[in-house]
């Protein structure tokens, strides 16, 4: 190994070794705890001493009571290796002559012994009158005690005596030799540098080198341990690192362990499962003196118990039945002393035996705690780990797997629908049982179990004199019914009998408002009147993703109501800390803006909710999944597509929400040219739409579409026709945006002043969506460009600047090249980036408020703008708006 920041205690040493040769003895100890270097320093003299005769000793805890055997390691080597022994037995050293014979152990008798001692150390000076001779002995806290007794007697005589003895023992440990103390520090930072680059031929970063300093405290052996796991010292291998628990240094840490006494064993045991908590002494059976001196002992042995290598090697070395009482009694014991809930669940954990009904009120209590900071799996831990103390059939148990299932909505739906399923037998009242089936959200239901909807079909059938319970068992009813047509028919006569005063009333309210949208036979501006009181009543939270409220958003989107929904959502997601309520909110939120004419802020937001895995999640996700397919198929962007699709969950839909997926599909190919098989593929959707009733032509805009490829196959009558029936739907719907969609593609591919007539009034109709406006008035534009009416150039100019305000890249660039005769324009120039900055810009938004929207910093903005205004020629921002519009021109 290596010896770095050794270069004092070399000297030292080195020194001697020479004064030694010159006639004059003398005696080190190198002391220190487990792993700081002693024996490399041995190593390093036995190495290098020349013209001396070197003896070294390796002394050993399994060897202690073979007496003079560190003796007899030392000089037996040395004795075997001469010719005249009898010489050196000469006179006094004949004592010793018992020590070296075969099979003859040493009397214990303590006169024969010290007779002994006298006899070795004369033969010692006989042997070092020949040469100078260095004594190397490592471990010596573990040598026996005549070979100790003799060592001893020995260091005494040694100023007389060519003799250099050098002894290396632990902390804390016996060594009555007390002269020329050598302690060699913890490596710095920089040793550590340098040995990490000579180990794995690279120079480490910095946070490599503070994580292995942090990790072993500069120790040499734990360092190489560590380093002996490691290939790259690289900065992401940070982790690892903190990680690694190597068997070789387990093994020692545990050999050192042993060798403590009792007291330090158990308050290492005890630290080991409590960690650096006040109460470590306690539970080791120590008063508050026996404890610091216990942990004196552990330090100096260098069983540093706030090292988490160290605790693991002392808790993995305790047999199974040991380490689950220590763990028992230090639950007990952080109950007893008034723990928090979840540092003694935390305990819990780990505890398999029974521990009574205080356990289960803990993790309980605990659980609770965890749910109100955001971390719903932690609480299902907890829960799971009561249910294993609680009677299979107990009420009790019922309650439990009531709290794990809402803790399960979070992450595992699919989960807490079984755990209530499980729960709710067990209630003797049916009025408990209604209200476990209750924590159930609606849209859980899409694709749940026929178990699942019969039991919640008994429990309504039992359940009597609760009309709030009633009201909210018939929403799950009617959830599960939106994919039979016969079955949402009388979902708008229901929704007359509903007053909405009661949060019950509200819930079944939003179920029959999803219905009524999804089957459109109710005008739209009656929905969105209904959905617009609901959400009034509605405190903004982000645990809504868990209610029937995201259909209330879907249902005002839909109905062309969307707005009222912005400022509840934001509020909603600002107090959002788990992933699944920001990344539905997310998606909500770009559904909402979809509807709103914002293209540009509705990608921004459905990306953030496919980067935080929304479809990943293992619950139901309907509602998720047809927002976000509205908006990929509108924004009409491959990448979104396929990242949606990609993260479908593998499991079976509903034929409706199957449908939604293949559509999303479809319109991926249409996108890579394969319009016919596109056209196939959203008929077929259609029928499956139409099939389970649903008609809604803002939400399912597949009439739309097809019109399109229709078109792009050169069959314009079936266009027509295919959007003459989104016309028909769009005016029983009555929403304006799915009014002025069909009328605008519908106008498209209507010929003469009819066609014409439809553009100019779908720009009438969607006056409040810039993006469809901008759609229809380029439509229109063109139409009248091709009929050389001179207002095109208008039209066209007013198209492109609202897509730029709304964030429409594609669209912006369809529009300029239609202006500028197929010139890519600046548009081309502008990175992405940069056109959103330049979009927002326009819109009025100062830097902040754009770094903001676009969650990046002011830094960023100033950069993106810098460049634009290079690339347009500008100097102020007062002069962007201009700028872009001139670079589009009509032509002359």
């Amino acid at each position: 190994m290596v010896l770095l920041e050794r270069e004092d205690e070399l000297a030292r040493l080195t020194r001697a070794v020479r004064r030694v040769r010159d006639g004059h003895g003398d005696q080190f100890v190198i002391t220190g705890p487990l792993g700081c270097g002693k024996s490399a320093l041995l190593e390093a003299i036995r190495a290098d001493a020349t013209g001396v005769r070197v003896l070294t000793a390796n002394c050993s805890l399994l060897e202690q009571d073979f007496a003079f055997g560190v003796a007899r390691q030392l000089l037996e080597p040395a004795l075997s290796r001469t010719g005249d022994c009898d010489r050196l037995f000469a006179g006094p050293a004949g004592l010793a002559r018992s020590v070296f014979a075969v099979d003859a152990p040493v009397d214990s008798a303590f006169a024969v012994q010290e007779a002994a001692v006298s006899g070795l150390t004369a033969l010692t000076h006989a042997m070092s009158a020949d040469q100078p001779t260095v004594l190397l002995v490592d471990d010596l806290q573990w040598a026996d005690d005549p070979s100790l007794r003799w060592l001893v007697t020995l260091a005494k005589t040694l100023e007389h005596h060519p003799i250099l003895l050098i002894a290396a023992t632990r902390d804390g440990e016996r060594s009555p030799l007390r002269r020329n103390e050598i302690r060699p520090e913890p490596l710095s930072s920089t040793a550590i540098a340098e040995l990490v680059e000579r180990r794995t031929g690279r120079r480490p970063d910095e946070e490599f080198v503070a994580a292995c300093h942090t990790v072993t405290g500069g120790n040499p052996l734990f360092l190489c341990a560590v380093l002996s796991h490691v290939t790259s010292p690289a900065a992401d291998q940070v982790p690892h690192v903190r990680e690694l628990r190597p068997a070789r240094l387990k093994e020692r840490l545990v050999r050192g362990l042993a060798a403590q006494p009792l007291h330090a064993q158990n308050l290492a045991k005890a630290a080991a499962v409590l960690g650096d908590d006040d109460l470590v002494g306690q539970l080791a059976g120590l008063t508050e003196a026996q404890a610091r001196e216990a942990q004196r002992t552990l330090d100096q042995a260098g069983l540093v118990t706030s090292r988490p290598v160290v605790r693991d090697a002392i808790e993995e070395s305790m047999p199974v039945g040991e380490r689950e009482d220590w763990q028992s009694r230090a639950v007990q014991l952080l109950h007893d002393n008034g723990r928090p809930a979840e540092q003694v669940a935390a305990r819990l954990l780990t505890v398999t035996t029974t521990q009574g009904r205080w356990a289960v009120e803990t993790l309980r209590a605990a659980a609770g705690v965890a749910m109100r900071r955001g971390a719903p799996e932690v609480a299902a831990r907890y829960l799971r780990r009561a249910l294993r103390d609680v009677q299979g059939n107990s009420e009790q148990r019922a309650r439990l797997l009531v709290d794990l299932a809402t803790a399960e909505r979070f992450f595992d739906p699919t989960a807490s629908v079984r755990h209530i399923t499980y729960a709710v037998p067990l209630f003797r009242e049916v009025k408990e049982r209604a209200a476990a089936l209750v924590r159930i959200a609606p849209t859980a239901l899409g694709s749940a179990p026929r178990p699942v909807r019969d039991l919640i079909d008994q429990v309504a059938a039992d359940l009597r004199h609760n009309k709030e319970l009633a009201y909210r068992l018939e929403a799950r009813q009617r959830y599960v019914w939106h994919s039979d047509p016969a079955l949402l028919a009388d979902a708008v006569l229901r929704l007359k009998q509903i007053d909405g005063v009661t949060p019950g009333e509200r819930e079944l309210q939003i179920i029959l408002l999803d219905a009524a949208m999804f089957t459109a036979r109710m005008p739209a501006h009656e929905v969105a009147d209904i959905a617009s009181r609901v959400l009034k009543q509605e405190e903004p939270h982000p645990r809504h993703v868990h209610t029937a409220i995201p259909l209330l958003i879907k249902v005002l989107a839909a109905a062309d109501a969307a707005h009222e929904a912005v400022p509840w959502l934001d509020r909603a997601l600002s107090q959002a800390t788990n992933t699944v309520e920001q990344a539905l909110i997310r998606a909500q939120q770009s559904f909402v803006l979809m509807h709103l004419g914002k293209p540009g802020e509705a990608h921004r937001a459905a990306e953030h909710a496919v980067d935080l895995a929304v479809l990943d999640w293992r619950g139901d996700t309907t509602t998720a999944a047809i927002g976000l397919t509205a908006v990929a198929m509108e924004l009409r962007d491959p990448g979104l597509i396929a990242r949606i699709l990609t993260s479908r969950p593998d499991r079976d839909e509903p034929p409706g929400c199957d449908a939604v997926y293949r559509m999303l599909h479809a319109t991926g190919e249409a996108l890579a040219g394969e319009n016919a098989q596109a056209l196939d593929r959203f008929l077929d959707c259609g029928r499956v739409f139409d099939s389970v009733g649903w008609r809604n032509p803002v939400l399912l805009p597949w009439c739309i579409t097809t019109a399109r490829l229709h078109a792009r196959l050169g069959d314009l009558t079936a266009a027509r026709d295919a959007a003459a029936q989104a016309w028909d739907r769009a005016v029983e719907w009555g929403a304006p945006l799915g009014v002025g969609r069909a009328l605008y593609v519908l106008g498209r591919y209507t010929p003469g002043r009819k066609g014409l007539g439809m553009l100019h009034e779908a720009v009438q109709v969607l006056h409040a969506n810039p993006f469809e406006r901008a759609k229809a008035l380029l439509q229109l534009g063109a139409r009248e460009r091709a009929d050389g009416d001179p207002q095109a150039s208008g039209h066209l100019d007013e198209a492109y600047r609202l897509a730029v305000e709304s964030g429409a890249e594609r669209l912006a660039r369809r529009i300029a090249k239609e202006l500028d005769g197929n010139s890519p324009g600046i548009v081309v120039a502008l990175t992405r980036a940069e056109f959103k900055v330049a979009g927002l810009v326009v819109r009025g938004l100062t830097n902040a408020e754009i770094a903001e929207e676009l969650t990046v910093t002011s830094r960023a903005v100033e950069k993106h703008l810098t460049n634009s205004f290079r690339k347009l020629g500008i100097r102020r921002r007062t002069e962007l708006a201009g700028a872009l519009a001139r670079a589009y021109p009509p032509p002359a």
